[in-house]
């Protein structure tokens, strides 16, 4: 994370060798290449990568918080300055650019003296190409979504078409709206799809001021990313979308028709994303109109102001709204399903109890809960191993793991169906019905049936992916080989155990790692038998878990075993290919499943929420928008009641119709003013994702948007000063905002004199 110290373990950075030629050759290349204030170009010299130049100093200045880590490469008066990065440390950069900033986009070449290309490119809005690197050892907590906005002015009035594209899901959508001049329903939609990089046309109508549009993009800290207006074309779009759209063109033509705008701000996404140049994108992509009615709005100062989204600087979880009830269980799928239904909280009541239903069904059975957490746990990243299916370098770890998964659906549905209480019926119709009919022989059962037959799942154990030896004789005398050279590796490991005084694998274990078969004892072990070991065996490393060594046998033997699984690899190559391609027809049964199990691991982490805070949540009741009342008794701040050491004093809030509608809170500094205000949002937005609340009792009337005020700085370099600043935000939420609306206001009319505040 930026502002971290990234220097290297010793202090010492990868050197950067090239003679003179070499480097005068890499010279003339680099300053060839076109000019891009915003683009980190880092080239991999295969043990390591280097910058140069602007991004040299960057990477110096941000990640090394030094200036000495800068090299001169060249001669004075045409050289550049360079930098090393380590393979951790180009980790931890893609991961900081593309996943925490964006102001910033990657690209990797790869090549040698003169002659390089660019090999990867990433934004934050498109990071495919470093997914395996971003990824490695870390959850994907978030989809990455890019929009694309093509305003124009028609009859006096301000239309914005928009579109939108989520590579992780494979959806398209669209959407048309009229705007006001600080485009606020723009900042709301950019929020509800978590937006990371928006496309907007470089030269506009004169008539559109395009500053507000700027600022709103880039206060819901987006990648603000122009396109020449010849980009921004519907030509052969229907043609173009029949090919990447599942099903038929028919139903596709006729949504677009429905649209004036939008369909040109697709085209410009099209094309900036290249879908059509990769053919595993065809068949796989949806599509569908965008409604901005159908979640409640949110602009980015609320979601700010009620911290929804973990920060950068947070000490702990329970600083934010997602980090507190992140209780998901599943890798990576139940956190994106979170972060996707904090920023789209429902509007409609029967949704919402729905999800209510479940909660308190979850929350009444603790052998429900415990049986879901322990299933769900053991689920995979199911959309990202369907994504990997369809690269052409994906091998049967996915295949398998995809296995592994789908096969604990049985298990969650025979914990579901042990429940008997009020709410069996919606069980029944939201989880049983569908995990059933996806389970069936025709579906799960075909991808099932495929992996029996064709994979080893027994060596699944020794951490090998292999296809059965039945499917081939080569492979049936090469798995025999292998099991002799086993049974001779097994047979050393207890002469070892013996020879050492040792027993087999309680002190002496067998592994298989980067160093090929080993045997490692822990240190306390190593001391007893030190003389013989150093004598007789060769030690590998010395480490905390304790000492690895070999022996000439083992290590003619491990070689051995090599050679033949390196063998047996290459002869179930075709194999492989066509079982990952077979298992990528099932992608429509894997989304699915993913789906209904992302679902109920949200819904199991709101139950374990609000049955394990010190003072538990309760349920609210839900009233429609034009009827009802926000009455919250003893409401308490989610976030601030988890900090250790803090003892909550809870608060009532009544906003009655026409009677306490707009409330005025006053005391002194410190007094929790604030933290009252924010408090009520918070219950609010809770309550409407589908959550139980941090309240004795609550009743919550639906809330069509959340509008927040929340603090300001002058903006010196636009000319504006905070209590300008203040009045232009509190006249966007004005203008806004309706009678159904929840607008949160702190601290209006500061910074000038006591009269202009007070007017």
């Amino acid at each position: 994370m930026e502002g971290d110290d990234f220097t290297p373990e010793g202090g010492k950075l990868p050197e950067l060798k090239l003679d003179a030629r070499q480097a005068q050759g890499f010279i003339s290349f680099f300053k060839k290449l076109p000019q891009d204030p915003r683009a980190v170009r880092l080239f991999d010299r295969r043990d390591y990568y280097t910058a140069h130049g602007e991004n040299a100093t960057f990477i110096a200045r941000t990640y090394y918080h030094t200036m000495s880590a800068l090299r001169q490469l060249g001669s004075s008066s045409d050289g550049i300055s360079s930098a090393s990065v380590s393979k951790a440390m180009f980790e931890t950069i893609a991961r900081n650019i593309l996943l925490e900033r964006t102001d910033r986009t990657l690209e990797l070449y790869e090549g040698s003296g003169s002659s390089w290309r660019l090999t990867k490119s990433g934004t934050p809005g498109n990071i495919g190409s470093f997914e395996d690197i971003l990824f490695a050892n870390n959850d994907m907590q978030d989809s990455p979504v890019i929009v694309a906005l093509f305003p124009v002015f028609r009859e006096s009035q301000l239309y914005v078409g928009l579109s939108f594209l989520d590579m992780t899901n494979r959806k398209l959508g669209l959407a048309e709206f009229p705007e006001d001049s600080r485009f606020t329903n723009v900042e709301s939609a950019l929020v509800a799809l978590g937006c990371k990089e928006c496309l907007i046309p470089a030269d506009c109508e004169k008539s559109i001021d395009l500053d507000p549009l700027q600022n709103a993009i880039r206060n819901c800290n987006v990648l603000l990313t122009e396109r020449k207006k010849a980009d921004f074309k519907s030509r052969d779009l229907a043609q173009d979308l029949g090919r990447i759209i599942r099903g038929s063109v028919e139903p596709v033509s006729d949504l677009l028709s429905q649209f004036d705008y939008a369909v040109v701000a697709l085209g410009a996404l099209l094309s900036y994303a290249e879908l059509l140049a990769d053919d595993t994108n065809y068949g796989n992509y949806t599509i569908e109109k965008y409604n901005l009615n159908c979640y409640m709005r949110l602009d980015s100062a609320a979601v700010r102001a009620l911290n929804i989204a973990e920060g950068k600087t947070d000490m702990n979880k329970n600083f934010s709204l997602f980090g507190l009830m992140n209780r998901t269980c599943t890798v990576g799928m139940g956190k994106r399903l979170l972060n996707r239904w904090l920023k789209q909280p429902l509007l409609d009541v029967n949704e919402i109890n729905n999800r209510l239903d479940m909660v308190q069904a979850i929350v009444e059975n603790p052998e429900l809960r415990q049986g879901l957490r322990q299933q769900l746990k053991r689920i995979s990243d199911i959309d990202r191993l369907t994504h990997s299916l369809r690269k052409k370098s994906a091998n049967l770890q996915p295949v398998v793991k995809l296995y592994q998964s789908c096969s604990r659906v049985s298990y969650i549905k025979g914990i579901l169906q042990q429940y008997n209480g009020q709410f069996s019926t919606l069980i029944r119709t939201k989880f049983l019905d569908p995990l059933e009919a996806w389970m069936t022989e025709n579906r799960f059962g075909r991808f099932a049936s495929l992996v029996e037959t064709a994979i080893d799942l027994d060596q699944l154990d020794n951490g090998e992916y292999r296809i059965s030896p039945l499917y081939s004789s080569d492979l049936a005398v090469l798995k025999d080989e292998l099991s002799v050279v086993e049974d001779h590796i097994n047979n050393l490991h207890m002469h070892t155990a013996s020879d050492l005084d040792l027993s087999v694998d309680k002190h002496l274990k067998l592994e298989k790692g980067p160093f090929g078969h080993v045997f490692r004892i822990s240190k306390k072990e190593e001391q007893k038998v030190r003389k013989k070991l150093t004598s007789n065996y060769i030690i590998i490393e010395t480490r905390k878990d304790g000492v690895k060594f070999t022996s000439p046998k083992l290590k003619k033997l491990g070689d051995q075993y090599q050679a033949l699984f390196s063998e047996y690899t290459s002869c179930q190559k075709k194999v492989v290919d066509d079982v990952v391609n077979v298992s990528g027809t099932f992608s429509e049964v894997f989304e699915n499943f993913a789906v209904v199990l992302s679902e109920l691991d949200v819904l199991q982490s709101f139950a374990d929420l609000a049955t394990s805070c010190p003072v538990p949540y309760v349920r609210p009741d839900i009233t429609a928008s034009d009827e009802g009342d926000i009455i919250l008794q003893s409401s308490r701040h989610p976030c601030l009641e988890a900090q250790d050491s803090v003892n909550f004093i809870p608060n009532d809030c009544t906003l009655v119709r026409g009677k306490s509608w707009f409330q005025i809170i006053t005391g002194p500094n410190m007094g929790g003013k604030s933290t009252f205000i924010r408090q009520v949002g918070v219950n609010v937005l809770m309550a409407q994702v589908g959550s139980f609340v941090p309240c004795d009792q609550a009743s919550i009337s639906v809330r069509d948007c959340i509008f927040a005020r929340v603090g300001a700085g002058d903006c010196q370099l636009r000319g504006v000063s905070t209590f300008m600043q203040e009045m232009l935000e509190t006249a966007s939420i004005l203008k806004g905002a309706t009678d159904k609306s929840l607008i949160i206001i702190d601290e209006l009319g500061r910074g000038t004199s006591t009269y202009d505040g007070f007017g």
